[in-house]
């Protein structure tokens, strides 16, 4: 048995799951709305105030359909009780972020600046020119969204230039030695 997949999943005040015949999940919270559709195999049960995800058999396919969809159901209500939130760090010379209206607009060392449109679902912060904040109701798109930014600029590992998170720790690199005396 899958010890991940068979533990309930606990309700909190204030948030609502639905379940319909096709696997079809609604999780509405405080921070907004979710909804999934999940493997058909899978039995999703909303007993009380838990929610019980079961398999049909021991087949491969079944235990890892297990884990996964109690997890999923899990970061959603995860979401729309507390949401998601990832923060950047950019680092270098002249390396700046500011916001234009919906757009996050980067100055990163191009010969342009660049400009990421924000996608709904998700907003953006910019505390200070050198931190973005990234924030949502779903950890799969909170997650892309903040990998798309960092892949604008990653950091480089000589001088740690670039989009970083903010608990990444970069690996830096020795630069070139100079002739010996």
């Amino acid at each position: 048995m899958s010890r991940i997949g068979r533990k309930p999943i606990a309700i909190p005040a204030g948030v609502t799951v639905t379940v319909d015949e096709q696997n079809f999940v609604t999780v509405k919270g405080g921070k907004g709305t979710l909804t999934a559709t999940m493997h058909p195999d899978m039995s999703i049960k909303v007993e009380g105030t838990e929610v019980l995800v079961t398999r049909p058999s021991d087949v491969k396919e079944h235990r890892s359909l297990h884990g996964l969809t109690r997890t999923l159901i899990a970061n959603m209500i995860e979401g729309v009780t507390n949401g998601y939130k990832k923060e950047l760090k950019i680092s270098g010379v002249g390396y700046r972020a500011q916001m234009q209206g919906t757009k996050l607009v980067m100055n990163l060392g191009y010969s342009h600046p660049v400009e990421v449109d924000a996608v709904p679902g998700i907003t953006i912060e910019v505390t200070d020119p050198n931190t973005v904040v990234i924030s949502g109701t779903d950890k799969q798109l909170v997650g892309q969204f903040a990998a798309n930014v960092r892949g604008k600029r990653a950091p480089e590992p000589y001088k740690g230039a670039g989009i970083r998170y903010s608990d990444e720790v970069i690996k830096r690199k020795e630069g070139k030695a100079g002739k010996g005396k």
